[in-house]
């Protein structure tokens, strides 16, 4: 994992500055007045000068594209080898060797320390992304865009140095850990005449077949893991409790990973919040929210001993209230931003169709400006312009981050004649009444956040166990011997098809939503600059909220099926004791038999 994340950090050391997009009057370097006035009147179209022909094309984009991305995939594919192992392992290590009235607590303290990473990690990058990207390599006077700007890079590159680094510090302890420990509760047991020693479940759920106790275990080899890998497998995946629990965890997973990834974008474009503070009001609200719905749902599971069937009552609750949370969130909302041409028309604020060609008015159409640019000022009638040029501004003063627009013809109507025709560089704030909207959306969100995180431990325990018997048995919904090798099919499976198609889908109908598209180094489209908020919110959210309920779908199976298998599980446990009874008055001794062939390795034994 330390090695794949410094290799994702390779390719800004090697490649040039970024280049952001911006107009000529922003280039302070150049003191000319043709380059200096914002309104290029008597000139060609922009647009016409920067037409490529097909080979400079062609040679720009081979330039950029560049094999970077070699380095990127690779950190990736080595970040995740290194990290895959640890929980479903580390889980069945835990689960081996701690009591099962225990084992709940230990997972959701595990969980919720786990949360800790994604806290750090998210205020890591919100102070990362306040940083130029090209920090120490250039002169950030230089620079007129600020963070809050959406053409605006932070310094990604430093957050996979400093977490590279801690992963590799953090990997030193697992050298120490041992292969095997001591059973808890069962170092009581030891003496006793049946000396039958608890060990570890995958290394001893097949009876011994040989009569010597101090033998020791031969070694598997692999050619019989690979063996016996398909037919572990075709026993895995007839439990359909296991099926089903995939399924939940899967559809799960889609949503989160959708949520978490175009929340940031959801506060910048429908809130207007700089994306820095997205990110840290994320580490620093919801995630806290998880973690305590992850404690709170093992101290449940710990302190009121609930078994398998008030699990699955805990995750159907859990799910129906994160479900009402995100739709209730649809209905908090502001306004789209006021952006001239875009959102509002240039004389007033009568919405106008989403059309590119809308940013030409009378009042900047002999200023021949780009229609490609986003290069947004603020007037002081608290309208947005898409660049300077279409501002109709005329003069210009200050340079940098500090430069002041002067005699913008666009920004006149009948609310401010003969008032101030300046504009600043950036987007205009939002009206005072969506800091207020904001507040309420966030809090929902931790309230969802909390009933989201609530499920993670016993929905593990569903997975891991039916019910909790006695201190030191317990009967489980997989079998010992394929734990570790349903933990790993889970987690394979929740990752593969759960983290890598919802930023496909949810950023391609996200895309659909766009207003106005930034343009390439080459001259092709690129990331969207401006999107329709209210479309936005409406597509993001309503998506959310469709893949949230099927899990209340699926547990109400789930619950159903638990039910019925424990009633069996009960006639039959019944059953098991009356035939004891009947043998132990009989003989006045216990009946004991143990499974030899391999035929009835997966019964139970009877005691």
């Amino acid at each position: 994992m330390a090695v794949g994340s410094f290799l994702v950090a390779m390719p800004h050391f090697f490649q040039g500055p970024y280049k952001y997009e911006t107009s000529m009057s922003h280039n302070a370097q150049v003191n000319s007045t043709e380059n200096t006035l914002p309104c290029l009147a008597n000139h060609s179209s922009t647009d016409e000068n920067e037409m490529f022909d097909f080979e400079t094309q062609k040679a720009c984009e081979k330039a950029v594209g560049s094999s970077m991305w070699i380095y990127v995939f690779l950190g990736n594919m080595l970040r995740g080898i290194g990290e895959t192992p640890i929980m479903p392992l580390g889980v069945s290590y835990l689960d081996d060797y701690s009591r099962p009235e225990n084992t709940p607590f230990y997972l959701a303290v595990i969980h919720t320390v786990g949360m800790l990473g994604p806290m750090v990690g998210f205020m890591l990058g919100s102070f990362l992304s306040k940083l130029y990207v090209d920090i120490g390599f250039v002169d950030l006077d230089s620079i007129s865009i600020t963070y809050k700007d959406s053409r605006w890079v932070g310094a990604w590159w430093l957050g996979f140095i400093v977490t590279g680094t801690a992963i590799l510090l953090s990997s030193i302890p697992f050298f120490f850990l041992p292969k095997s420990l001591p059973k808890q509760g069962c170092e009581e047991s030891k003496n006793k005449t049946t000396e039958m020693t608890t060990v570890a479940e995958q290394e001893n759920f097949l009876p011994d077949e040989t009569q010597g106790g101090d033998e020791k275990e031969k070694p598997v080899t692999f050619g019989q893991m690979v063996k016996d890998f398909l037919p572990s497998l075709k026993r895995l995946f007839r439990n359909s409790i296991y099926i089903i629990m995939i399924l939940i965890n899967l559809v799960a997973v889609n949503g989160f990973i959708g949520l978490i990834t175009f929340k940031p974008k959801l506060m910048e474009q429908v809130y207007g919040q700089a994306a820095a503070k997205a990110i840290f009001l994320i580490g620093i609200m919801n995630l806290p929210a998880v973690a305590l719905g992850i404690i709170t749902g093992g101290f449940m599971m710990k302190r009121f001993r609930i078994g398998i069937v008030g699990a699955s009552r805990v995750c159907m609750a859990s799910t129906l209230g994160s479900f009402l949370s995100m739709a209730l969130q649809i209905f908090v909302h502001c306004d789209n931003a006021e952006v001239a041409g875009l959102t509002v028309s240039y004389k007033g604020y009568t919405n106008v169709s989403y059309n590119q060609q809308t940013l030409l008015s009378q009042c900047n159409m002999g200023c021949s400006c780009s229609l490609k640019h986003w290069d947004p000022v603020c007037a002081y009638n608290g309208m947005t312009y898409a660049s300077p040029c279409l501002a109709g501004c005329q003069t210009s003063s200050g340079t940098g981050r500090a430069m002041v627009f002067h005699n913008c013809t666009c920004i006149d109507d009948v609310m401010t004649k003969a008032a101030n025709r300046s504009a600043v560089l950036g987007q205009c704030p939002r009206k005072s009444d969506c800091d207020q909207k904001f507040k309420i959306y966030m809090s929902i969100s931790v309230v969802g956040s909390f009933f989201a995180a609530l499920a993670a431990t016993p929905a593990y325990m569903v997975l891991l166990r039916y019910d909790m018997l006695t201190l030191t048995m317990c009967i489980r919904s997989i079998q010992p011997d394929l734990k570790s090798l349903a933990l790993g099919m889970q987690t394979l499976i929740v990752r593969c098809l759960g983290g890598i198609p919802p930023p496909i889908y949810f950023g391609a109908l996200i895309d659909r939503t766009c207003l106005k598209w930034g343009t390439k180094q080459c001259g092709g489209r690129g990331a969207c600059r401006l999107y329709d908020a209210n479309t936005f919110r409406l597509t993001y959210m309503g998506l959310v909220s469709g893949i949230y309920i099927l899990p209340n779908i699926l547990w109400g199976f789930l619950y159903v099926k638990i039910v019925k298998r424990e009633k069996k599980l009960a006639l039959r446990n019944q059953a098991k004791e009356n035939e004891v009874e009947a043998n132990g008055e009989s003989n006045g001794h216990a009946n004991i038999s143990i499974a030899k062939n391999k035929q009835d390795t997966t019964t139970e034994s009877t005691i």
